[in-house]
């Protein structure tokens, strides 16, 4: 039997965020610039958005850019940027085919002009695909996120559509960049780095952890299912106790 075939599709996350690192550590190993790294990585996010697809997860929120990334040499930050318009005006259309809706979550104002008017038609054209939703966390960070919606709802009571004293968890949820999606139940790391790196660090409260050792570009399709297997095995309790569960 297929790692594939072990997995309980009764009991498939909806929702599973991937936090993609070790492109730059992969292409050192191979004797080649970060940015070979980077290129190198795309067939990754094909392999695990086609598996996550054909599987039926519903929302895959993929950490593309952190807003900690700017500070990184600006000759790779400019490859970067580049290396994702290309990739969009690349896969839009696999993505329309595949019936997958694009989208974005972040401080996108810091990219260029360009680059987002390539971005935002692709999330338009991709936009009524039903199969699953393919997030792209891009100039993003969990404090900048949880920061803005302070930000917003502080706003909101100035205007008076917001009481402070209504305020409740859902509230915050609402107000955050990921508003009407469920909280991600499983999160992946590749590269063997054991943190969350300052993301979705309010949904990510309840969700299972998995790192693997194998870097960004060398993962493939059964990494994925050996990680959701991983998951499906584990007792999510939100604080209850075993007993609790079982009755």
């Amino acid at each position: 039997m297929t790692l594939k075939e072990q997995i309980n599709i009764e009991r498939l996350p909806r929702h599973i965020a991937i936090i993609m690192d070790g492109n730059g550590r992969w292409a050192k190993k191979h004797g080649k610039p970060r940015l070979f790294g980077h290129q190198s990585a795309i067939q990754a996010v094909r392999e695990v958005n086609e598996a996550c697809a054909e599987l039926g997860v519903e929302h895959l929120t993929l950490y593309a850019f952190s807003t900690e990334n700017w500070n990184r040499p600006g000759d790779e930050v400019s490859g970067l940027m580049t290396l994702l318009s290309q990739t969009i005006k690349k896969e839009t259309a696999t993505l329309l085919k595949n019936g997958i809706r694009l989208n974005v979550i972040g401080d996108t104002d810091r990219m260029s002009q360009g680059i987002r008017d390539e971005l935002f038609r692709a999330i338009d054209v991709t936009s009524k695909g039903e199969r699953m939703e393919l997030i792209l966390a891009l100039s993003y960070s969990g404090r900048w996120d949880i920061t803005d919606a302070a930000r917003r709802m502080a706003q909101a009571a100035k205007d008076g559509t917001l009481e402070p004293s209504s305020i409740t968890e859902d509230t915050v949820s609402n107000f955050l960049s990921t508003a009407g999606r469920p909280d991600p139940e499983l999160l992946i790391r590749t590269s063997g780095e054991l943190r969350i790196s300052n993301f979705l660090m309010w949904q990510l409260a309840y969700s299972e952890l998995y790192f693997t050792n194998k870097y960004w570009p060398d993962f493939r399709k059964d990494d994925l299912y050996e990680a959701i297997l991983d998951y499906q095995h584990r007792e999510r309790r939100f604080g209850k106790t075993s007993e609790q569960l079982s009755k």
